[in-house]
């Protein structure tokens, strides 16, 4: 089994090979910077997602809007202005306790110091963090500039920032290891069919359990330990990486969710399945390329359909006004 014959020795997996199974990414991840958009609180703003300042209402900025919740301007969440339900999650989020969201599937935060603040359209993060090969993300018009975020220590690059992940405790947690340079998952036949000995669940059952203790199962003769703290699958002859990661659950249309990237719709017209996106205004799109126009895309309906047969499961990274997003066929 491909549990017996692993491929790459203890050499071929020090960390100086790392970025053979990993890769970078960089993404547009909060729309504006941290200047509030005149504009937008006056008449409205032509420029909409092109605009250099944030579209929310400046005095829910300084916490002192009277409108409150029926203000007619997009209040930021987290900080001073975030919600009560959100404020009393994050105080129930310590070292120990569980990381619970205020009602959503995750949520993705940094801290200056000061508080977590939410990351805008952080399901372009999740998509990425879901992904085994992904090492990093950089982010831009952050009110921080550009963050790069390490998947693997979940650490901040050179910033005096932190990150952390926030769950609703229904993820579905993935466990991976490297053969032959790609990430394998557990629980996957291998390539001559036959069962693998264990399962995601079981090692994420061990792993809720004792984050620092480890996970051992045998195949045929030879057993194998995966230590939790290390992120390492041990044997007698091979030592191979090992990551943890969420299957990927798109968020519920809503308050930080970007509509453009998270509203896609297959639609069935006659025997031609259309691939459509919604717009800023509420408008649905076809994709096509619309050489310079405001929903210029960089792929057609015609490519996501090729590309959904030939894996329904698969996903597809595509530009929608020059930023990328992620369509996830399985999600």
């Amino acid at each position: 089994s491909d549990q017996e014959n692993p491929s790459e020795s203890e050499s071929d997996i020090s960390d100086e090979s790392e970025s053979d199974g990993h890769s970078d990414i960089e993404a547009d991840c909060q729309v504006h910077d941290g200047e509030p958009c005149k504009y937008y609180n006056s008449r409205g703003c032509r420029d909409g997602e092109r605009c250099p300042y944030l579209h929310v209402c400046k005095y829910a900025l300084k916490g002192n809007c009277r409108h409150g919740s029926s203000c007619k301007l997009s209040h930021p969440r987290g900080g001073r202005a975030s919600s009560g339900a959100s404020n009393r999650a994050l105080d129930r989020s310590t070292s120990s306790d569980p990381k619970l969201t205020d009602g959503r599937c995750y949520q993705w935060q940094l801290n200056d110091g000061n508080d977590w603040m939410d990351v805008d359209n952080d399901h372009i993060i999740e998509a990425q963090y879901s992904l085994p090969h992904t090492k990093s993300i950089k982010i831009y018009n952050t009110p921080y500039g550009a963050v790069s975020i390490d998947f693997n220590k979940m650490r901040v690059y050179g910033k005096s920032l932190r990150v952390r992940r926030l769950d609703d405790g229904k993820t579905v947690w993935i466990w991976y290891c490297t053969l032959g340079r790609k990430w394998i998952k557990y629980g996957d036949k291998d390539s001559k069919g036959n069962p693998s000995p264990v399962k995601c669940s079981d090692i994420e059952g061990k792993f809720q359990s004792n984050p620092t203790s480890s996970f051992t199962f045998n195949v045929g003769a030879d057993t194998f330990e995966i230590r939790f703290r290390d992120m390492r699958q041990v044997g007698k002859k091979r030592n191979r990486k090992v990551t943890r990661r969420p299957l990927y659950r798109q968020q519920q249309a809503g308050p930080g969710v970007s509509q453009a990237a998270s509203a896609l719709q297959s639609l069935s017209l006659n025997t031609k399945p259309q691939w459509q996106f919604e717009g800023d205004r509420g408008a649905w799109h076809t994709f096509k390329h619309r050489s310079g126009t405001s929903t210029e895309c960089s792929v057609t309906s015609e490519d996501i359909e090729r590309k959904y047969q030939q894996n329904p499961h698969d996903s597809m990274i595509f530009k929608v006004k020059g930023h990328s997003y992620q369509l996830d066929f399985g999600g």
